[in-house]
């Protein structure tokens, strides 16, 4: 039984929360009738959201009607009294109608097919230091995870609502902006060891509250938590999980403490510098050596080596091996992991030139989860460029930008793509965009730039690439970008400052030798520009498969020592 604080009225139907009379929140009263405490659940109170109020939607199903039975049995031994029996069979039909009124407004608000939309929004780190963020945003990242995994319902990714961390959007422009059915706030708050997580789930169209709870944990509490948030939503939306349900429910590892250091990981990959994904490997390390056997924690990594590899900064040599190891091991624990076969693919393309196994890794990563915009990133950058199915490589990159419209690594691999496939109008549009997204995020500027040099429009391109800080990971790409415009403009001088700042650059840090070819393509010095590609094949360049592609190796096509590196790098046999 639960009673009114306020105006102290009594309930007996346990899935009510709130007062019908004055909104109240209901507290729970004595033992019921069965000798049964009622669970001690906290909800709405410290941490609460401020749209967290009086609504009917906030219900929970219940089967706990035994008080009234118990009570029904009484009325008949106390010798069938007709008055008791007739307020007891009125109770129970105001009982009745009030379950059954509070139940179909709730079925007809998640059950009827209208919630087939839901975005979950980055958790408010309330714990006063921003220490904490990884905790909040790591929340935000395995709940929209753990949600993609449910069939029939789209889940904005991660790229799409982290736009919102830290504002006030009102959930009906945030719902019109990411055209969903749902959305789902929160607020984390740590203190010590003790963790308060407070959740609520609106549906946009009436900006009703269909469920709102808080959990008051322990730290070590948190992936548990995590998976009763997900499974408590997903009962809550009564959706059918069918054959994917083992994705919502997955326990990747039992350690919190372990789970938290993944979080952390995910959270330094996201910033995509070179220092970051540093710190990144350094979490995941630390999650692997609490739990040896946390598979995800190995994917993660092995995706991060890779990142590097194709980071201007970081050697493939010193990296894609360390990527292959970590992928294997994360296969071996779990062959079913999508993200480990994405990762060991990608390993297996830009280091290896081992395609068929590549494509094998990478297919089977996308039968086993369609729905990870990085996978189809990877397969369109990795594998289908390069192998020159450009046309299919632009498809993949777009589907990724479709599942992540905001995530800037998409949007400038799909300019690449364009670019690649020689859609020069296409790459600068998307390119555009990409520098509207982030006009700091150095791929954007450089994939926008070398599409005005093939397009013919230099003074755009310069524009693009010039103003580049020394000290950015954007500076070496933004030198590459002015060789080639130089060079296709005749001015050799230009071009070659480029080339002579580029190897002074790599005196302090690695530097792509395939970028110095391009530049020496472009100016038509032959002899010149095949010594740097020999160079890549010394140190496994991570882009050197994409000459097959890349138009700026145009003047030096027809040599034949072209098609014989295409033939060392398993390229001129793959259909």
């Amino acid at each position: 039984m639960k009673r009114c604080p306020d105006c102290r009225r009594d309930y007996y139907d346990d899935s009510l929360l709130y007062c019908l009379d004055d909104g109240a929140a209901l507290l729970d009263g004595p033992a019921s009738a069965s000798g049964r405490d009622e669970p001690q659940t906290a909800i709405l109170h410290d941490i609460a959201l401020p749209s967290e109020g009086k609504t009917l939607e906030q219900v929970a199903t219940t089967e706990r009607t035994a008080d009234f039975e118990q009570g029904a049995s009484d009325v008949r031994n106390a010798g069938h009294d007709l008055r008791k029996w007739l307020l007891a069979g009125v109770a129970m039909l105001v009982v009745i109608a009030l379950s059954s009124f509070l139940g179909y407004r709730y079925l007809a608000a998640v059950s009827s097919g209208s919630i087939n939309s839901i975005a979950v929004m980055p958790f408010e780190n309330r714990s006063g230091s921003p220490d904490a963020d990884y905790l909040s945003d790591g929340l935000t990242d395995s709940l929209i995870f753990r949600f993609s995994q449910l069939p029939n319902l789209k889940v904005s990714p991660t790229s799409s609502v982290m736009r919102y961390k830290g504002s006030t959007s009102d959930v009906a422009q945030v719902a019109k902006e990411l055209n969903v059915d749902a959305v789902l706030n929160g607020r984390l708050m740590q203190v010590g060891d003790a963790l308060s997580i407070s959740v609520q789930l609106i549906e946009a169209r009436s900006n009703k509250v269909l469920w709102a709870e808080q959990y008051d944990r322990k730290m070590a509490d948190l992936l548990a938590t995590q998976r009763e948030i997900a499974k408590t939503i997903t009962e809550k939306l009564q959706l059918k999980l069918s054959g994917t349900e083992a994705g919502v429910a997955k326990k990747y590892t039992n350690s919190s403490e372990a789970y938290q250091l993944y979080l952390k990981g995910r959270f330094y990959w996201a910033k995509r510098t070179t220092a970051d994904m540093f710190k990144a490997i350094d979490s995941y390390k630390q999650a692997i050596a609490i739990d040896p056997n946390f598979a995800l924690a190995y994917a993660a990594m092995a995706e991060v080596y890779n990142s590097m590899a194709k980071d201007p900064d970081v050697a493939p040599k010193d990296a894609v091996p360390f990527a292959k190891t970590a992928a294997t091991r994360a296969l071996e624990l779990d062959p079913s992991l999508p993200e480990a076969h994405s990762a060991f693919g990608d390993s297996l393309a830009i280091y290896d030139w081992n395609w068929p196994e590549s494509e094998r890794e990478l297919q089977k990563a996308l039968q086993l989860d369609p729905n990870i915009g990085y996978i189809h990133l990877v397969y369109s950058g990795s594998y289908l460029g390069p192998v020159g199915k450009v046309d299919q490589s632009v498809t993949e990159a777009e589907r990724a930008v479709e599942l992540e419209p905001l995530s800037l690594i998409n949007n400038s691999v799909l300019t690449s793509a364009y670019y690649y496939a020689r859609q020069y109008d296409k790459a600068i549009a998307q390119g555009r965009r990409s520098v509207e997204l982030d006009p700091n995020f150095p791929l954007s500027r450089f994939w926008l730039a070398m599409a005005f040099v093939q397009s013919g429009q230099y003074d755009a391109a310069i524009a693009t690439a010039s103003d580049t800080p020394k000290d950015s990971t954007a500076y070496a790409m933004s030198m590459v970008a002015l060789g080639n415009v130089y060079a296709r403009m005749g001015k050799k001088a230009e071009a070659e400052q480029q080339i002579a700042a580029l190897r002074d650059l790599g005196k302090t840090r690695y530097t792509r030798r395939y970028y110095i070819a391009l530049i020496y393509a472009s100016m038509g010095e032959k002899d010149k520009a095949f010594e740097e590609l020999e160079h890549c094949f010394e140190e496994r360049d991570a882009f050197l498969g994409r000459m097959r592609a890349d138009p700026s190796m145009d003047p030096i096509r027809n040599d034949p020592r072209f098609d014989a590196m295409l033939r060392r790098l398993n390229l001129l046999s793959t259909q």
